[in-house]
């Protein structure tokens, strides 16, 4: 018999590892493209977290990175659901009104990764302003 054997020490689930690996392709990417990186899985409160951040301008901008192994699996939009939406609005809100000097606005937009970290190089698309805020959500 073949068993698998997890321990407390082993490493993080293959989904995780494609995530943590597609986030770096995407900043490798927006940084060839000239935007300047201000955090990374920027967590704010207890559960909201923010992929990747970045100043263009007087904007705060949001990216939400989306990873997949291969195409024809459900875009990164639908990924980005709009109770996903609502959390990135949250988290965002709470980010900007504790940063100086405080950003006239807020974009979020949406990179899709698709590849694997042995495979080919991926295909890296990027979406500004994917998204606004929702109802109920002043800045």
């Amino acid at each position: 018999m073949n068993f698998r054997i997890r321990h407390w020490f082993s490493s993080e689930p293959d989904h995780l590892k494609l995530g943590r690996w597609g986030e770096k392709q995407a900043e490798r990417y927006l940084k060839k493209q000239g935007v300047k990186i201000l955090g990374r899985r920027v967590r704010v409160g207890k559960h909201d977290e923010l992929d990747l951040l970045a100043r263009e301008q007087n904007l705060l901008v949001v990216i939400e990175v989306k990873t997949r192994s291969k195409e024809g699996q459900r875009p990164a939009r639908d990924a980005v659901d709009k109770n996903k939406q609502i959390r990135l609005n949250r988290a965002a809100l709470a980010y900007a009104r504790k940063i100086s000097p405080r950003p006239e606005g807020i974009r979020f937009d949406i990179v899709e990764v698709v590849g694997r970290p042995k495979g080919p190089a991926p295909e890296i698309r990027h979406h500004p302003g994917a998204f606004g805020l929702h109802h109920g959500f002043r800045y």
